[in-house]
């Protein structure tokens, strides 16, 4: 249902029960004997243990990386992992005791339910991005108490602690956004030996802000201005900057370099004025390595900027074909299952049209072309 891009049950059983579907399916996959009903599927899912078909494409992932099909496409011997949250779908009313609890409309303060799930994806040197995991957000065995709901944060933690089973004694680098610069997330980057870029918001650690900005203007030496494409990039950085916080009643500390990126492009606006206008804009992360003039470039457009690319693969999903944001079932075990199963049909079909044979199919067609 997933890899053929079929967007909901009833079409799915419409779709499946026309021979000549089921005879093109028949000649990939020669041990079908028939195809169930999308109902049946469901009640199959209810009874499952949804982790279980996620363990299915880790395992695919993990053979892969054991047969070095990815090696060529390392950024600096490491495997870039970027992790993002998105919002999966949301009610007006409380479907399952697993999704969380807002308040929207104001003063109103109209109670909102929604399901929120955190991705990781795997990002290769030459653009490709392939699903790893999905970690669900979600009350019931990892709610606290009856004031404090599960975050994306805990959930950051949780899949953190998968990844690193996953690629065990492999060099990994994380780009995440400015919701994970903390003490303890950087921490356990640290603890694990993984390297990191992490988005730096204006209003994030005040004084690692304060600190980072007076050591740029007393070493003017450590900026670089170049091109990136159309784009004129200017860019400076302060390395070893001391940065405490609490853990509990314990104080930490941890060793941050923030480099900050100010960037100017021309955008012309052919559709409406035709006028060129000239836009700028900044960007800042912290990293886990010394930034120098050496590695500055590569740090920031190579795995820093990466980051869109998880936004991409996201909303591809969302709006391509994949349904993120349908639910196919309103019991949360086959939802999850659901939505596993969506992750492999993707996997698959990156895999497909990323492959050398076909690729001029792909460059004939196009990506949605192919599939149908």
């Amino acid at each position: 249902m997933s890899m053929y891009q079929i967007g909901s049950r009833r079409n799915t059983n419409r779709t499946i029960s026309q021979p000549v579907f089921f005879y093109n399916l028949k000649a990939m996959l020669p041990e079908f004997d028939t195809m169930p009903h999308a109902d049946t599927v469901v009640r199959l899912l209810e009874k499952l243990d949804a982790s279980q078909i996620m363990e299915c494409m880790v395992e695919l992932l993990k053979d892969l990386i054991r047969k070095k099909k990815f090696k060529n496409y390392m950024h600096k011997k490491r495997y870039l992992i970027a992790v993002d949250g998105t919002q999966k779908y949301f009610r007006d009313y409380q479907w399952a005791p697993e999704c969380l609890e807002r308040h929207v409309g104001g003063e109103a303060r109209i109670p909102q339910y929604y399901c929120y799930v955190l991705e990781a994806v795997l990002i290769l040197e030459n653009g490709i991005v392939l699903p790893v995991m999905s970690e669900f957000i979600e009350n019931g065995k990892y709610k606290k108490d009856e004031d404090k709901q599960d975050c994306e944060r805990r959930g950051f933690y949780r899949m953190t602690w998968k990844l690193k089973k996953i690629f065990r004694g492999t060099k990994l680098s994380f780009v995440v956004d400015g919701l994970y610069a903390c003490g303890p997330v950087m921490t356990m980057c640290r603890k694990y030996g993984w390297n990191y870029m992490i988005v730096l918001k204006a209003d994030s650690l005040p004084k690692v802000w304060k600190e980072a900005l007076a050591l740029m203007k007393l070493n003017l030496e450590n900026s670089l201005k170049c091109h990136w494409g159309d784009r004129e990039q200017v860019y400076a950085w302060a390395n070893w900057i001391e940065y405490e916080y609490m853990a509990g009643e314990v104080k930490k500390k941890e060793v941050l370099n923030v480099v900050i990126c100010y960037e100017t492009r021309k955008e012309k606006h052919s559709r409406s004025s035709g006028v060129v206008e000239e836009k700028e804009t900044w960007y800042a992360w912290l990293s886990s390595q010394e930034i120098s003039h050496k590695n500055v470039f590569y740090r920031c457009t190579k795995i820093g900027r990466f980051r869109w690319k998880i936004e991409n693969h996201i909303l591809v999903e969302k709006h391509q074909g994949y349904q993120y944001e349908h639910c196919f079932s309103y019991s949360w075990g086959a939802m999850k299952g659901f939505h596993y199963l969506m992750k492999i049909g993707h996997f698959m079909n990156v895999l497909s049209l990323n492959s050398e044979l076909l690729s001029d199919k792909v460059r004939e067609l196009g990506i949605r072309g192919v599939i149908n």
